[in-house]
Parts: structure tokens; sequence; C-alpha cells
């Protein structure tokens, strides 16, 4: 009936069933970029260290940590790695998301997650100057899997 791995046979959605697979080292890294106008990346950039692109690293980490709470299907997931980064370039701010388990299912989900909030987080701090910031680009980079 379908291919998707949140839906069974019926049509009805499920939580996949990991229980029956070993435990591996996950490890994701998402994407996502915050468009801007030249005059807002600057003032960013202008702002002391630690301001606003703390908030959103910080924002970030607790996204990914909260995954399985924002998206129905998600399983919780002992992380046990998350790195946000930030890095304002000339009209945009570029944002990478690593996220790192050892658990039965990947991260994939926990780095979007992550990468999305941050995003977000700079977006809501920038937005009374910059009406026509944009998010683009939210998307999986890496996805490894390793025995343990």
């Amino acid at each position: 009936m379908t291919d998707f791995s949140h839906v069974d046979q019926a049509g009805d959605v499920k939580m996949v069933d990991v229980g029956g697979k070993p435990l591996s080292r996950r490890r994701a890294v998402a994407t996502a970029t915050l468009r801007m106008a030249p005059a807002t990346a600057r003032r960013l950039r202008e702002l002391p260290k630690g301001d606003a692109l703390a908030t959103a690293q910080l924002a970030g980490i607790m996204a990914a940590k909260k995954t399985s709470e924002l998206i129905p299907l998600c399983h919780p997931l002992p992380l046990s790695h998350v790195e946000v980064s930030l890095e304002v370039g000339e009209d945009a701010v570029e944002i990478v998301a690593i996220v790192e388990t050892t658990a039965q299912t990947g991260v994939e989900m926990e780095a979007l997650t992550a990468a999305s909030v941050a995003a977000l987080t700079v977006y809501d701090m920038a937005k009374a100057v910059d009406k026509e910031m944009a998010i683009a680009g939210v998307r999986l980079l890496e996805k490894t899997k390793e025995p343990v």
C-alpha cells in the first residue's frame, strides 16, 4: 500500500518499531540558511559576541533535545552530542547542526529540527529590522551509522 515508514498497510500512521534493531553509533548533519538584506547581516555581525547568535545556538540545541515532543512519531533518543554553529555571511546566516547518539534509530530529525529552530530564532530577533527575511535550504547533509 505504501512505502512511507510511518504508515501501515491499512493507511494508518504508526511509530516504527525499532525494538529488534541493534544499537548503532549514529550521526546526522543538517543545514538551514536564513537569507536577509546585507544591512541586516552587517548589523548581526556588529552585535557583541554571544548575543543573538548564542541565543540561536542554544535554541537549536534545546530543539534537538525536544524533537520527539514536537514531531509525534519520532522516538525519544539519548543524544550524546549536539553542536549548532551559525556563520553570518554577506546576506545570510548559514546554520549547521550536528547531532549524535548511540541508539536503534537515526538522528536526522533532531539535526533538521536544531537547524530549523536556530534559523527561526535569528529570524525572531531580526524581524523588526528586516521584513523580507526567508528561511531556505533546510536539508540533511549527512547521515551515518556505525556498529557499536
